[in-house]
């Protein structure tokens, strides 16, 4: 079976942004991804699904669910996309080109990748990719540091290039991360840069006094994942590299 996207409610909003978090180094695009959708009360539009996928159900309050869901908020006419379980590696192209298929069915005006990054010697420090040179500008203009050569991987690296080949608009926020713990702080990070680009209103105070909940309830749902899927990956043989 092939990727597929499953919308189990209505899609209601015109033109938005896609805000996506895939694990990666330090959990930081899952937990910053997760986090927004928590604080903004967004409600589930649908999930992603495919065999190749490790075979959970994540359980938040009391409810069982896709551990790979599309959230949507008509208000900041706003999608966030985020799955907590590290992807196979020989799903991420399948996975990368579905998404944005479905960004250009939806019309959704840009995508907003958020991750971590090892930079050693800097600290508290987002950096910006951009896939054409106007979003380049728009994060140099808001203070966001931008990689001039490098290499980002997983599928946020893949969906960037795809973005790029095929001229749609996509930006890629990573903030420096520690790749041996789970890093709340990172992802308070990231949100806060993503705030320079987009009009949402998500206070990260509360995200580093809450950081040993979210660790804990992260790392017991990714092990599961590793232990139910043959294939699984350490996230660190796929981390990003910088320069």
């Amino acid at each position: 079976m092939p990727v597929k996207i499953v919308e189990t409610k209505e899609f209601d909003l015109k033109k938005p942004i896609l805000v996506e978090g895939f694990p990666g180094i330090g959990l930081v695009g899952t937990i910053a991804a997760s986090y927004i959708v928590e604080k903004l009360k967004m409600d589930l539009l649908g999930h992603i699904t495919s065999d190749k996928f490790p075979p959970i159900a994540a359980v938040h309050n009391k409810v069982p669910l896709h551990p790979a869901r599309i959230y949507k908020s008509k208000k900041d006419n706003l999608l966030v996309l985020f799955s907590e379980f590290i992807i196979p590696l020989h799903s991420i192209h399948d996975l990368s080109e579905r998404i944005l298929e479905w960004c250009i069915e939806k019309d959704v005006k840009e995508i907003i990748s958020l991750g971590g990054i090892v930079v050693p010697g800097q600290e508290n420090v987002v950096f910006g990719i951009g896939s054409t040179p106007k979003l380049v500008e728009e994060l140099e203009a808001n203070g966001i540091k931008t990689i001039k050569e490098g290499a980002t991987t997983g599928v946020s690296g893949v969906l960037l290039a795809d973005c790029y080949s095929r001229g749609f608009p996509a930006i890629s926020l990573l903030a420096d991360s520690k790749p041996e713990f789970l890093d709340p702080k990172a992802a308070a990070l990231v949100i806060d840069a993503l705030k320079k680009l987009v009009n949402i209103r998500v206070s990260t105070e509360e995200l580093v006094a809450e950081s040993n909940n979210v660790e804990l309830r992260m790392k017991e749902l990714m092990y599961k994942a590793r232990d139910a899927h043959s294939d699984y990956k350490k996230v660190e043989e796929i981390g990003p590299m910088y320069g």
